[in-house]
């Protein structure tokens, strides 16, 4: 623990890209700092990386923000410089503007250092919480500052574990990311035990390997609403769902295997989730599904409408080959809903003995304890005594180190 520093200066990059997109977990972390950071004592900052260079946001503008990145408060149009950003959405053209109204400082990317010592105390903590604008321009501008210091956040380190389930191109983007860490991070955050572990045996072939520390993320799981949902849904009958993006770490094609060998007397399974990369083998087996079939994809819903899905089934299924938290299976818990999911150490560590372990390569497992779970009641199979982690916890420890 050390004692807390005279301001703390968050790089929000991340949830202004991505403003008007369904939330990710990485997203609601740093929208989770952003209203911690607000709310402590310790005056609190924003740095972002626009198209155009850097903007400054001090406390109060990152109140404004978080009103308008949260839906409380709408956007104005967007301004005449993001009118011209190609590739953006509308609501990120929006929030990038209303961002720019509120800083107390604009630079080009060469200003960066003289705007941020021109601005920011002596000490004062940089985190990092959602990997973008990770760079080595920021980093040594803020390791510029006399005293200050950098904590990262590492949510997992899967690219370079499992190499083999990424996009093309983007694990060496990814490995740069993590050297940067290494080299310039004061303190490495954690969310989990396993994460540090694996992300200090990575780092270690680089060179020393910074302070860690495991803080287990909160979850405060969105209402359900089922009005949001569209007709047809739920389905009728037991079912179970899957929720995360159609990609080949998330092991999507073991559970089509288990269905295809269920037949149409299987209950509905719901793959809800965008599509991914690298799995056109799943992809094309979804597209050859019929009216009639008992797997339905479903993407594209509010969280409200997504939580009502979770709340109604059977089973939450997760047999992924790699995790770094696992967010979607404590909500469902959180929400009473069964967790069957692969047994791995990630797994183990945040949900304990409320969820149903079997190996991700044991499909004859998974598939007896469906058919299982599909002929008892809701009721009796609902978790009614789990503990989930909480932000107040995490937050606890986190800022106790930066």
């Amino acid at each position: 623990m050390r004692k807390a520093p005279p301001a703390r200066l968050l790089d929000i990059t991340r949830v202004l890209r991505r403003a008007g997109r369904v939330w990710t977990g990485v997203d609601r972390v740093e929208l989770a700092y952003l209203e911690a950071l607000i709310a402590d004592p310790v005056p609190a900052w924003g740095l972002a990386r626009t198209p155009l260079g850097y903007i400054l946001l001090d406390q109060e503008g990152l109140h404004a923000l978080l009103g308008r990145l949260n839906g409380a408060v709408a956007c104005a149009p967007p301004d005449i410089l993001s009118r011209l950003q190609r590739g953006a959405t509308d609501a990120a053209r929006r929030m990038q503007s209303d961002a720019r109204r509120l800083s107390v400082a604009r630079c080009l990317p060469r200003g960066l250092a003289a705007m941020l010592r021109r601005r920011l105390p002596v000490g004062v903590a940089y985190l990092n919480t959602g990997h973008s604008n990770l760079s080595k321009r920021v980093l040594e501008a803020v390791r510029a500052l006399p005293q200050s210091r950098i904590a990262v956040f590492v949510h997992d380190v899967i690219p370079l574990d499992y190499p083999q389930y990424q996009r093309a191109g983007t694990v060496a983007v990814f490995e740069q990311k993590m050297r940067r860490a290494r080299a310039y991070a004061d303190l490495l955050i954690c969310n989990s035990a396993d994460t540090l572990g694996r992300a200090r045996a990575v780092m270690a072939h680089w060179g020393p390997v910074p302070q860690g520390i495991v803080a287990h993320l909160g979850t405060i799981p969105p209402a359900p609403e089922p009005a949001e949902l569209p007709a047809g849904l739920p389905p009728e009958g037991p079912y179970f769902i899957t929720v995360g993006t159609i990609e080949p770490r998330k092991n999507h094609a073991l559970l089509l295997d288990i269905w295809d060998r269920l037949g149409p007397d299987a209950p509905q399974l719901l793959i809800c989730g965008s599509r991914g990369w690298n799995n056109e083998a799943v992809f094309a087996r979804l597209d050859a599904l019929g009216a009639q079939a008992r797997v339905r994809e479903v993407s594209g819903l509010s969280d409200g409408a997504l939580m009502a899905l979770v709340q109604g089934a059977h089973g939450m299924l997760f047999p992924s080959h790699a995790e770094g938290f696992g967010m979607p299976a404590v909500e469902a818990l959180q929400l009473g809903t069964p967790v069957m999911c692969s047994n791995m150490a990630t797994f183990g560590e945040i949900l304990a003995k409320k969820a149903v372990y079997i190996d991700d390569s044991t499909q004859d497992m998974w598939e007896e304890t469906i058919i299982e779970w599909s002929k008892q009641s809701r009721d009796t199979l609902r978790v009614n005594d789990f503990e989930a982690p909480t932000w107040e916890a995490h937050f606890k420890i986190a800022l106790s180190y930066t």
